[in-house]
């Protein structure tokens, strides 16, 4: 009898141990197959802006690679903050990504509240691309030489005006700190989002934008607009004849853009694992190269928790230049 329960029980433990087994083997199977339906991708900021032209080529390879469409939900409003809380109220389930922005590293010190906190609510997957900002001006409006437009901006403060993505962006605080650094003064008219204020670049209604080169890119190449200075310490590749700030006079103006991606908190970690292998086999891809290239950008490799220890940084780094600037909502 001693032996017959012995054999039970190990017949027993067996068959809990290979149900074990299945169950585990058959939830991997699910986890893995995601995505199973199309994924949603908020953009905070009108279509034509700088989100925009590094989400629209990335969602067509996502989908290409994965079988799956990626929409694009473009939720301007509120220098991206509008989308921002959007995103950060969706269900955690892997179908809803949010493509965030430089911008919304700059919002906490720019906005008394805010409706979400994108370090408390979101989880950082990695970064997509990043660009150099350029300041880009109408030359039936201002002169398309670096020196003369700073002898006419000089000349005349508060004539000229600079148009952004709306207040408290990158767009923004790039022209702040241009200001601060050339002392010069020139008034700045907020949209809302990138292409809108691109527009009206182009139709002579702003004399210039400091915008990111990812979405001035096409217009400058089209010869709707001219790129009179790239920030930073050196020439950007795709656009070697336009000078670097360091050449002209400013070797402390480096303002970068860099889009990246988050999940809503509680989004489960192999999805997470998932979303990160597909940007990773995107920026790989002859198109993505391509389109990235166009775009005078870079894919950095920052995903996880350095990504959002870098997020972190550029939080702090932001306050310090609003501090400094003055810069206030309009």
């Amino acid at each position: 009898m001693k032996h017959f329960k012995t054999n039970t029980s190990r017949r027993h433990w067996m068959a809990l141990t290979a149900a074990a087994c299945a169950a585990w083997s058959l939830g991997a199977q699910a986890q893995s197959a995601w995505p199973t339906k199309p994924v949603t991708l908020i953009v905070p900021f009108p279509a034509g802006g700088g989100t925009d032209a590094f989400a629209r080529p990335f969602s067509a390879q996502f989908s290409k690679q994965t079988g799956k469409t990626l929409v694009i939900d473009n939720r301007g409003g509120a220098g991206g903050n509008l989308g921002a809380g959007v995103a950060a109220k969706a269900a955690p389930d892997g179908y809803t990504l949010f493509m965030g922005a430089v911008h919304h590293s700059i919002a906490p010190s720019m906005y008394a509240k805010l409706d979400y906190d994108l370090e408390r609510d979101f989880v950082p997957l990695t970064m997509v691309a990043s660009v150099p900002h350029v300041l880009v001006v109408n030359p039936k409006n201002v002169p398309s030489d670096f020196k003369a437009f700073m002898e006419m901006v000089r000349s005349k403060p508060g004539k000229f005006n600079y148009g952004s993505a709306g207040g408290g962006t990158s767009h923004h605080l790039a022209g702040e700190l241009f200001k601060l650094q050339s002392k010069t003064f020139i008034t700045h008219i907020p949209y809302r989002g990138a292409g809108p204020a691109l527009q009206d670049l182009i139709a002579g209604n702003v004399d210039m934008m400091f915008d990111g080169l990812g979405s001035s890119a096409q217009h400058i190449k089209g010869g709707r607009i001219k790129a009179l200075m790239v920030s930073g310490n050196k020439r950007n590749p795709s656009f070697p004849d336009v000078p670097c700030a360091a050449e002209l006079g400013m070797p402390d103006y480096n303002v970068t853009t860099w889009y990246g991606l988050w999940a809503p908190k509680g989004t489960p970690a192999d999805v997470q694992a998932r979303v990160i292998e597909e940007v990773r086999k995107a920026a790989v891809s002859d198109d993505i190269k391509t389109s990235w290239g166009n775009n005078g950008a870079e894919f950095p490799n920052l995903t996880g928790a350095q990504f959002g220890n870098f997020v972190s940084g550029e939080v702090k780094k932001w306050a310090s230049v609003v501090k400094a600037s003055g810069a206030k909502l309009d």
